[in-house]
């Protein structure tokens, strides 16, 4: 009955946790580029396009489909560094937790 209560203890603890990583995605803002830098676009912790740069050298109606392309590549960019830190903030979290291979949180 201690292990279970201990595990119990640990999951309201991961619980807990969770709350306050929802509450820092919200205000983290990750930025991607692409181009040399030429298109930044900004994502908040949960994925959510908050904000877009792009250098006006790039305005050219000719220039039409690379600038599309750029800004498909920043946001990529910002998307993937988004992901990795929010596994890095899963692992510190679930840490004592054993889960199974593949479970994801949240739930």
């Amino acid at each position: 009955m201690k292990n279970l209560s201990a595990m119990m203890k640990q999951v309201q603890e991961m619980q807990s946790r969770m709350q306050d990583m929802q509450t820092k995605l919200g205000q983290l803002a990750v930025t991607g580029q692409s181009g040399g830098g030429l298109v930044k676009v900004t994502l908040n912790g949960k994925g959510v396009l908050t904000g877009a740069d792009i250098d006006p050298s790039l305005l050219k109606p000719e220039e039409k489909e690379i600038l599309e392309d750029l800004i498909v590549a920043a946001h990529a960019d910002a998307k993937n560094r988004v992901e990795q830190m929010v596994a890095e903030e899963m692992k510190s979290i679930t840490g004592g937790l054993p889960l199974p291979p593949g479970f994801q949180l949240p739930f």
